[in-house]
């Protein structure tokens, strides 16, 4: 068919978590540039054992300038992430000169998210002893129904 033109849609939504520590670079012109490994799972059930199992795909997540530099200090190894952003696929030589392509997500939003304990450590209080407001408390009055 002709005349029929489809739209260019290159939209990608991850969520997983960090492999090992990201690295941060600047290019040449001062960018930071931030790659971000993740593991992605999918439970996907054995046809002949019945074992759900999981399949899990690796990714390398790329971020640049500002989010690059606000995401280097969470983007910590076994830290949950989601990523969204769009596949783009890039080509370079290797050490020993052999040609390789790459496929990546160039990521325009990194949300990292709290692991479990994470939220009740950052929400104790900062001092404990006597007079110090139980844990839950808050300075609130009482509601009033």
């Amino acid at each position: 068919m002709t005349g029929v033109r489809l739209p260019e849609i290159n939209v990608v939504v991850l969520s997983g978590r960090v492999t090992r520590d990201a690295e941060l670079f600047f290019t040449q012109g001062g960018t930071a540039k931030l790659t971000v490994p993740i593991a992605v799972n999918r439970r996907v059930k054995d046809s002949k054992s019945g074992e759900w199992k999981d399949d899990t795909f690796f990714i390398d997540c790329v971020a640049w300038k500002e989010l690059a530099e606000r995401s280097k200090d969470k983007a910590k190894k076994g830290a949950p992430v989601v990523v969204e952003g769009r596949i783009q696929g890039r080509k370079y030589e290797d050490k020993s000169g052999q040609q390789r392509s790459v496929l990546e997500v160039v990521a325009n939003r990194m949300q990292f998210l709290a692991m479990a304990g994470e939220r009740a450590a950052s929400a104790a209080p900062a001092e404990s002893g006597e007079g110090a407001a139980p844990a839950g408390s808050s300075d609130l009055e009482e509601v009033p129904f």
